[in-house]
């Protein structure tokens, strides 16, 4: 203290007053500080100031439990310097406030005696060498602001167990957690760009490694020795891994490698004689010798639509990586279903495989699959492929999402347990014989957006009763409902400009076809081949019909309601009235309660037997209020 005071240099004359306070302040601040300090902190540090901010430079106490302070005396303590604590074997647990924003190099080296440390969320930089060898640190938090981890960082913290890198960091030096021989977890925020030389080199417990897709290399021997790591999945954006980098990982079963790998160094993955199967995501990169040094059991698997590949590479034979139960095939962007493997029963399709969207069931998929009973389409298939479903003989229902548009020829032929079937409404045409001896198929309703219907697309589907076709499809194919033997009824949309040969031939129980507009072109005089019991029907203002159509009688549908009829109304607790039409009509009478929520019910069906007759419905007087409608059978 009297040395200090003695300083020449802040013995100033009288008149120079004003330069003492000023000029000499910084050389004094120091001392003013060490002065303002309690006693207990005066005791354990040495510091400097810089610029009104304190950089530890040196801890002097007894070790235990330590605090480093926010604050003291009002300015701000912002640094951990270099070597501060270094060899202090009696620290055990250390508080470090919240103001400092770097812990410099070799900063706690050797503090083999501490135990656990929270790296505030001030602190940007972790120097090299910082925590080196403290053996009994069992415990790191690192703030959520460190931005890069020295070289040598945490290297020989055999107690440490678990690390979280967060994502704020972006550069971890050189072997940062060399043989951490207790690590057994180590996560990696996801903007790291590289893992550097023998980051995890000796991390003897490590189980298993993700790499994130900000890394863009894995340096040499960057996970050497790590013996007990059984999985390691490399981001997409990594573009070279560097000589040894996973060398000696003796329980490493499986690695997926990335899809910018362009280089593998020597000896990368040597001595991992556990190894099974390497999965590349990429085209083929250029490789290092003994890249897989007597790894005899491994397997190189790559995608269809990678490029550069053949069997054997680096030693190792080489094939398209496979799928459990699926066979598929794909160009980088989307993905075909070709193959099915499985053992049946209800079965989902994928959406995706490898993150790839599958959009197409490819020709053939599940031909011949008997054991298939239900399947689900995902929504991003636009495509059935022809005979797809062909001869899968247990399937019984399938729901075609909206996202399909095309459905191929023969899609599914004798599927001949199929009961039901949802067509997407975005689908433009059936193709031919798409479900040609769907014998168990009971009804169909085509959705507007389709516009043609192909050859034989329902032929012999003999259970078939109800057909609905939409208000857009233009054409009929050949036979297209051909043999159709349950078949009674038909509607045919005014968009129909042409019906194909024997579209409804051999349709046994057909009794009507009931046509909504102009009438249409044949494809020949067999339409309604053997259809002996049928009559077509039309509408009043069409056009081009006569007595006869394809072979059938023609008969205009007309019915009326006589509401001008003296027998309209109430009659003996009945209401009732009477209907004119075309002589033998078949007409079907439904009523509803609520027009603007209408659910129609059937309440009778009568005969226009010589061109009229008289309905009356004796359940009126049970509603307040009662709508009838009249259809077709």
């Amino acid at each position: 203290m009297e040395n200090e005071a003695t300083d020449p240099r802040t013995i100033c004359p009288e008149t120079m007053a004003t330069r003492l306070r000023t000029a000499c302040a910084t050389k004094l601040l120091p001392l003013l500080l060490l002065l303002a300090l309690p006693a207990a902190v005066q005791a354990q540090f040495t510091f400097t100031t810089n610029n009104g901010a304190i950089t530890i430079t040196k801890y002097t106490g007894n070790g235990g439990a330590v605090t480093i302070p926010s604050t003291t005396n009002g300015y701000p303590v912002t640094s951990i310097g270099n070597q501060a604590f270094m060899s202090c074997t009696s620290l055990t647990n250390v508080t470090i406030g919240t103001n400092v924003t770097s812990i410099g190099n070799n900063t706690f080296q050797d503090c083999s005696k501490l135990l656990s440390v929270t790296i505030p969320n001030s602190v940007t930089s972790i120097g090299n060498s910082a925590f080196y060898a403290c053996t009994g640190l069992t415990s790191v938090t690192i703030g959520t602001n460190v931005t890069s981890i020295g070289t040598n960082a945490f290297n020989f913290c055999t107690s440490l167990t678990s690390i979280t890198v967060p994502n704020s960091v972006t550069t971890i030096g050189d072997s940062a957690f060399f043989y951490c021989s207790s690590l057994s977890n180590a996560t990696i925020g996801i903007n790291v760009t590289k893992i550097g030389n023998n980051t995890f080199q000796d991390c003897t417990k490590l189980l298993s490694v993700t790499i994130p897709n900000s890394v863009t290399g894995i340096g040499n021997s960057a996970f050497y020795h790590c013996t007990r790591l059984a999985n390691a999945t490399i981001g997409t954006k990594v573009t070279s891994i560097e000589t040894m980098a996973f060398y000696y990982c003796g329980s490493l079963t499986n690695v997926i490698i990335g899809n910018s790998v362009t280089n593998i160094g020597d000896g990368a993955f040597g001595l991992c004689t556990n190894l099974i199967g390497v999965y590349f995501q990429g085209n083929a990169p250029s490789i290092g010798i003994n890249v897989f040094y007597l790894d005899n059991n491994a397997t190189v698997y790559y995608l269809p639509w990678a490029t550069g590949w053949s069997s054997p590479f680096g030693g190792l034979p080489a094939a398209i990586w496979p799928v459990r139960d699926w066979a598929y095939t794909g160009d980088g962007a989307a993905i075909t279903i070709t193959g099915y493997t499985g053992s049946g029963g209800a079965v989902a399709i994928p959406g995706t495989i490898y993150g790839l969207p599958v959009t197409s069931i490819g020709d053939f998929a599940f031909s011949g699959c008997t054991g298939l009973t239900n399947v689900t389409i995902p929504n991003s298939v636009t495509s059935i492929g022809g005979r797809a479903f062909y001869f899968c003989t247990s399937l019984t229902s399938v729901t075609i999402p909206n996202s399909v548009t095309s459905i191929g020829n023969q899609a599914f032929v004798s599927c001949t347990s199929l009961t039901n079937v949802t067509i997407s409404t975005n689908v433009t045409s059936i193709g031919d014989n798409t479900f040609q001896d769907c014998s168990k198929l009971l009804s169909v309703t085509f959705p507007n957006s389709v516009t043609s219907i192909g050859n034989s697309a329902f032929s012999t589907c003999t259970s078939l009763r109800s057909v609905t076709i939409g208000n857009g499809v233009t054409s009929l194919g050949d036979y297209t409902f051909g043999s159709c033997y349950a078949l009674t009824n038909v509607i045919i949309p005014s968009s129909v400009t042409n019906i194909g040969q024997n579209a409804f031939a051999f349709c046994i129980d057909l009794i009507a076809v009931y046509f909504q507009g102009n009438a249409p072109s044949l494809g020949g005089s067999y339409v309604f081949a053997d259809d002996n019991y049928a009559t077509v029907y039309y509408l009043p203002g069409t056009t081009n019909w006569g007595s006869t159509f394809g072979g059938l009688p023609a008969v205009l549908w007309n019915p009326q309601v006589q509401t001008s009829a003296v027998s309209f109304g109430v009659r003996t607790n009945r209401f009732g009235f009477a209907i004119a039409g075309t002589s033998n009509l078949t007409i079907v009478v439904e009523t509803c309660t609520n027009l603007a929520n209408a659910q129609w019910s059937p309440v009778g069906t009568i005969t226009l037997t010589g061109g009229s007759c008289y309905f009356s419905d004796p359940q009126w007087t049970n509603y307040t209020r009662r709508f009838y409608r009249l259809r077709s059978p």
